[in-house]
């Protein structure tokens, strides 16, 4: 088929995705999402700043509409999923804890000017919480509540069927919830929900609990790392706990225990049908969700509790892509 007439074909329904993280960027097309056409992606090298990046996803954004026979005419709207603090309204990407030195970038004037199309931006957790909702595990719940639970804790919350952003567009920072006062930092507050159940609060519980152990003569696959003053990862301790490690398994329960406190909270704030998780729990399930649920059940109000489910994300790795797609589907 010639290009002019796949061009035709796709008229101007074509959605471009940008999923803008502190690793990695990807620019994906689709014209019927959640499927991908073609996409790219790249390193994202924050310290290099943001022009390197930019430039990147418009060439990126050019040879995907190539490789499709197809140009900018064929564009309906750009979606971009990053990391907040963002301003949504005016597209801008203010410094995020990832990207720090993407200082109040106009991102979305930067690809209107570039493109001639529609550019929506959106904090990537407000997206993932779309993306799961539409496409994932979230499907046939009315009120639903995402959690990225990876090095830090952040969520997004659907109310009757609708993203709720509040008033600042801050609602969800359920990682900002102190549970103790003292305890693992997260969120820049010891103690915090992010502290506690998170990949980057179980870093920091994990050599506690193995000098414990090894205090008290057990056994565990981490006394080697521990002893060599390497970091103790979450990554390190799944792999430890599914080989069986006792310690690895323990230094879990406590944290989807602790995830768990977070959850009733929520049930009881919420009330919603579906809490969906990411991140950590998508990659260990019950090791983590089991002892979330035992939680809730003993401190949630009871009907709320029996009503709502803790399930883990069901759109895996590809989530960033997807919600991405939902921000230029426009949320």
């Amino acid at each position: 088929m010639r290009k002019r007439e796949i061009r035709k074909r796709h008229g101007k329904h074509l959605l471009v995705g940008v999923d803008i993280g502190g690793t990695k960027t990807a620019v994906l097309l689709s014209s019927q999402p959640p499927k991908v056409l073609s996409r790219q992606e790249f390193p994202t090298r924050p310290a290099e700043g943001p022009t390197r990046a930019i430039e990147l996803i418009k060439s990126g954004v050019r040879d995907l509409l190539a490789a499709q026979g197809a140009d900018e005419s064929s564009l309906e709207r750009i979606g971009i999923s990053c990391g907040g603090p963002l301003d949504p309204d005016r597209g801008i990407i203010q410094s995020p804890p990832n990207l720090p030195t993407w200082d109040d970038v106009p991102i979305k004037a930067i690809l209107e000017r570039e493109f001639h199309a529609e550019c929506l931006i959106e904090n990537d957790a407000n997206a993932g919480a779309v993306a799961e909702y539409r496409f994932g595990a979230g499907v046939g719940s009315k009120n639903m509540v995402f959690l990225t639970m990876g090095t830090g804790l952040g969520g997004g919350i659907i109310a009757n069927g609708r993203l709720y952003r509040g008033t600042n567009d801050f609602a969800g920072e359920v990682g900002h919830i102190r549970l103790t006062r003292t305890g693992p930092v997260g969120y820049n507050k010891r103690g915090s929900a992010e502290g506690w159940a998170s990949g980057g609060g179980m870093a920091q519980v994990a050599p506690l609990a193995v000098a414990a152990a090894l205090k008290k003569k057990r056994r565990t696959s981490l006394a080697k790392l521990f002893r060599s003053g390497a970091a103790i990862t979450a990554k390190d301790v799944a792999m430890a706990a599914r080989q069986g490690d006792a310690v690895a398994l323990e230094i879990l329960k406590s944290t989807g225990e602790r995830l768990g406190e977070v959850l009733a909270i929520l049930v009881d704030l919420l009330n919603p049908d579906r809490i969906v998780i990411g991140g950590l729990a998508m990659r260990l399930g019950d090791l983590l969700l089991e002892p979330a649920r035992q939680v809730i059940r003993r401190e949630a109000l009871e009907v709320p509790a029996r009503t709502c489910q803790v399930v883990p994300a069901a759109l895996d790795e590809r989530i960033g892509d997807v919600a991405a797609l939902c921000v230029a589907m426009g949320i």
